[in-house]
């Protein structure tokens, strides 16, 4: 690697946002050590670039995995700069309808498999005092639709434990960006995606319009998943990064307009809020 050039890891580059990050940053110069989960995956990664795609099958839902696979990098590869913890996958479903164990699964991959790969990276990081972790969360870890709840469960967890993160991290040099794409042409919507049957009638009227409507949209959606390459590649480097970057004009419009949703209620019933305080102020403990 030249002066400039920085190694990356990345998650879940098989296709999507992950394969999108790998081969941005490998155009621009960068060696990127890409996680997958099939041999198969693994050499068709390896076929980007002789030298600078290095793939590595692992399951991010095996701690022990992750964190080795981690070791390995740092003592065989050399010092990882960016970590872009991206491997994931969508839930639909209607709660009621949705079993406990596909919430189990969507929070193993989305939150606590992004969470272990951070957790392997940052004590290198910290040491060196540098380096930028990246999370792909979505738009839907900022705002929510019916038909998600699992999904929107996992990516706001993700959105929290990332923003506390940054300022965790802040006096070691270590940057912490959450990335939240709007709709992007991946399989997100497509084989990427786990959708529970539907069981109950009395959803039939929310549930049927909003499913049909977005296995329709799928392979039309707005993003291109190149450009949100380039976009997350601007801020690698940057001395001030966002903490929160959305992608996606979609994004943009629906997080705004959720978010203002939020504040209006909020301010709504403030004085309802702030009637639960006692009259003579802030206590201080015992």
């Amino acid at each position: 690697m030249t002066d400039s050039s920085k190694l990356f890891l990345v998650t879940g580059v098989s296709s999507g946002f992950g394969r999108a990050f790998a081969v941005t940053a490998i155009a621009a110069g960068h060696t990127v050590v890409g996680s997958v989960r099939r041999p198969d995956d693994a050499e068709a990664f390896r076929g980007l670039h002789p030298t600078r795609a290095l793939p590595v099958v692992v399951d991010v839902t095996d701690d022990d995995a992750v964190l080795e696979t981690v070791e390995r990098i740092e003592r065989d590869v050399g010092p990882i700069d960016v970590v872009i913890a991206n491997a994931g996958y969508g839930h639909e479903g209607i709660l009621e309808e949705s079993p406990m164990s596909e919430l189990r699964r969507q929070f193993d991959v989305n939150v606590f498999g992004a969470v272990a790969t951070i957790k392997a990276v940052l004590p290198y990081m910290r040491e060196r005092r540098r380096g930028h972790v990246l999370g792909v969360t979505s738009m839907g870890g900022l705002m929510t639709v019916p038909g998600l709840a699992y999904y929107h469960g996992s990516k706001y967890a993700l959105e929290g434990i990332l923003e506390t993160l940054g300022k965790e991290v802040a006096g070691f040099g270590i940057h912490v960006t959450a990335v939240a794409p709007g709709s992007f042409r991946t399989d997100w919507a497509g084989r990427s995606m786990v959708r529970t049957e539907r069981s109950v009638a009395d959803y039939d009227e929310l549930m049927t319009p909003v499913r049909a409507n977005r296995q329709a949209a799928h392979g039309n959606q707005l993003g291109d998943p190149m450009k949100a390459g380039e976009a997350v590649l601007r801020i690698i480097g940057d001395p001030n990064p966002p903490a929160h970057l959305l992608l996606g004009s979609d994004a943009l419009r629906l997080v705004t307009s959720g978010r203002k949703a939020v504040d209006d209620e909020i301010a709504a019933w403030a004085g309802l809020t702030r009637s639960t305080d006692l009259p003579e102020g802030a206590q201080l403990a015992g």
